[in-house]
């Protein structure tokens, strides 16, 4: 039987003491551990048009820790090395293009979970909170971006990324 029931849940609670006096948190919740990207759609508000930006098999993987840690990794389908070690200047832009990558903490409240981002592939992200709608069926976690300027296209967009989650 197929579990269809969509989970959205954590609990966020105060941990002990660590060495250095500071309070850890600690997180509880079926979004622990690790996922795999499936997918990555993005819906241009203005036009309704929806595209896979990093193409039709992305990859990449989200992770969230039971220290209210996450991270962040998304690759473009088809992404080509560089043709020496040390790239040259077209080929870090292209590199750069079919990037994200952050890590922070997270906090969820309902379905919305929230990354505080500590460390960015783009460092207009470092410092902000990134707030996703998301869900969980089964072994799939559905997130979905509040509408905003997308930091690869420049536009008005909201986008859908599916993950399976690695067993």
């Amino acid at each position: 039987m197929k579990r269809s029931a969509a989970v959205m849940c954590c609990v966020l609670s105060l941990g002990t003491i660590d060495a250095a006096g500071q309070q850890r948190q600690n997180c509880t919740g079926p979004q622990l551990g690790t996922w795999k990207l499936q997918s990555f759609t993005t819906e241009d508000m203005a036009t309704g048009q929806k595209t896979e930006l990093f193409g039709a098999h992305p990859s990449g993987y989200l992770s969230y820790g039971p220290d209210c840690r996450m991270y962040a990794i998304l690759i473009k389908d088809g992404r080509k090395a560089p043709d020496t070690v040390v790239p040259t200047d077209e080929e870090r832009v292209d590199l750069y293009n079919g990037l994200v990558a952050y890590a922070g903490t997270y906090s969820i409240e309902g379905d919305k979970v929230s990354h505080h981002v500590d460390a960015s592939w783009n460092q207009s992200w470092t410092g902000t909170t990134q707030v996703r709608q998301f869900r969980i069926d089964g072994d799939f976690l559905y997130i979905r971006t509040l509408h905003a300027k997308s930091p690869i296209t420049g536009k008005e967009s909201s986008s859908e990324l599916v993950w399976i989650k690695v067993k």
